[in-house]
């Protein structure tokens, strides 16, 4: 049950992230939906490592758009950073 809450903690800072890039202005419609993407994940895809692995490829990917500002990448690479670390 120890473990529970801290994974459930640090899912809800990474949709928290994913929110406040979805919020920004400045960020690409493109990438906005690969974020969206990548929230739905999260409840559709039933093992926690295929479904981590599933949306840091997804971040990967939106990460790598020219288009996005320096501070929404640094952003997604934080989420990508928090992910691998829930990997078991």
């Amino acid at each position: 049950m120890d473990k529970v809450m801290p994974m459930q903690t640090q899912k809800s800072s990474i949709d928290e992230i994913i929110r406040e890039i979805l919020e920004n202005r400045g960020v690409p419609r493109n990438i906005k939906a690969m974020l969206e993407e990548s929230m739905s994940m999260m409840d559709m895809l039933e093992s926690e490592n295929e479904k981590i692995s599933c949306i840091i490829s997804v971040l990967d990917e939106a990460s790598s758009d020219p288009n996005l500002s320096p501070f929404a990448r640094t952003q997604i690479w934080s989420v990508v950073s928090r992910l691998e670390s829930m990997k078991k």
